[in-house]
């Protein structure tokens, strides 16, 4: 198997129990997460060698954060120390007409203050295979949005292959700050991840015929976008997950991949949601090991969307199934019979 470095913000998450909105809650239930730490978990459940970067504070929430991601078999061989706190971020789920809604909790966080020179890229990438990093960590301080550029900028030097994840987050940053700053990341970056809004928000690439909000997109129009999207970028591969919202509790969920030359649409997935929080997540590291492991672009894009399908029926960011449990999914088996 591969060896992979993944960079962000893992963040304690806490949820009120049992679809409670933040004002009833007398209980909140605590979980870790973060868009390059769900990526992790999950390449380590397929079974590769990952090491996740980040900054977590010296106390024992630093040591709590740490230790979850070590129990799931992501190496924190690089992990720095030090600031005064861990990011929280509270998510109140909701149900049928009622969305979810995210309160972040995370200013002045370790890893926001984190500066060029302080992490040693050259050997953190020693002998590794891919790097692995999203939108939301440049988005987080401009110390944090110079050190993601280092970032991408040694890996692509010494060799690895790049993802980036757009994952645009307007309580973060504005269009026209992610736009500057995403232009100089994705000039290093071989694979580019976004979702049905990503590419509009970053950098103004509209779907054409499409209303996200009333759940209808036109898969033809995305392919338009991906196109728009690789020549903007200079991407190798570009992949839109594309999620048509029914409700808060229902989706249907597929994905596109274009090379180039070739568009390739996956099958399209049904899903009631236990937890979509990490959909993307999930879809980006399925997509990942597919390409690491050297099928074919369909192959690798009907195992992203299914993994990341999987996931979004499993509480908390992480997707904690298998390569076996995904390729059960590919190959049809959506029952949900007992496993005996």
């Amino acid at each position: 198997m591969a060896k992979v470095v993944t960079f962000g913000e893992i963040m304690l998450r806490l949820a009120p129990y049992h679809y409670e909105r933040f004002i009833q809650a007398g209980q909140f239930q605590a979980t870790y997460g973060g868009g390059e730490a769900n990526v992790a978990v999950s390449l380590a459940h397929f079974g590769h060698e990952v090491y996740f970067v980040t900054r977590l504070p010296q106390n024992p929430i630093g040591d709590a954060a740490e230790n979850n991601l070590r129990r799931f078999g992501v190496r924190t061989d690089f992990i720095l120390r030090g600031g005064n706190r861990l990011g929280i971020y509270f998510l109140e789920h909701g149900a049928s007409i009622r969305p979810s809604k995210v309160v972040y909790d995370r200013a002045g966080s370790a890893v926001s203050q984190l500066e060029p020179g302080m992490i040693d890229w050259v050997n953190v990438f020693r002998d590794k295979d891919w790097f692995h990093i999203t939108g939301i960590t440049p988005a987080l301080s401009k110390s944090c949005a110079a050190v993601a550029v280092e970032a991408v900028r040694t890996a692509k030097d010494i060799g690895l292959k790049v993802s980036c994840d757009l994952n645009y987050r307007k309580k973060l940053w504005t269009k026209e700050e992610a736009k500057e700053t995403t232009t100089h990341l994705v000039e290093y970056v071989n694979v580019i991840i976004a979702n049905e809004e990503d590419a509009a928000d970053v950098f103004g690439i509209q779907g054409e015929k499409t209303d996200v909000i009333g759940g209808k997109l036109n898969v033809a129009g995305y392919k338009s976008v991906a196109n728009r999207l690789k020549n903007h970028c200079n991407a190798e591969l570009v992949a839109i997950t594309l999620r048509e919202s029914i409700s808060a509790s229902d989706n249907n969920w597929s994905a596109m991949l274009f090379d180039g030359e070739n568009y390739y649409v996956s099958r399209k997935y049904p899903i009631h949601l236990i937890d979509r929080v990490g959909g993307g997540d999930s879809f980006g590291a399925g997509l990942i090991h597919s390409l690491l492991q050297g099928w074919n672009k369909q192959k690798s894009l009907e195992f992203a969307v299914a993994a990341s399908a999987l996931k979004q029926t499993i509480t908390g960011d992480m997707n904690m199934v298998n390569e076996a449990e995904v390729l059960t999914v590919v190959q049809g088996d959506i029952s949900g019979r007992v496993q005996r």
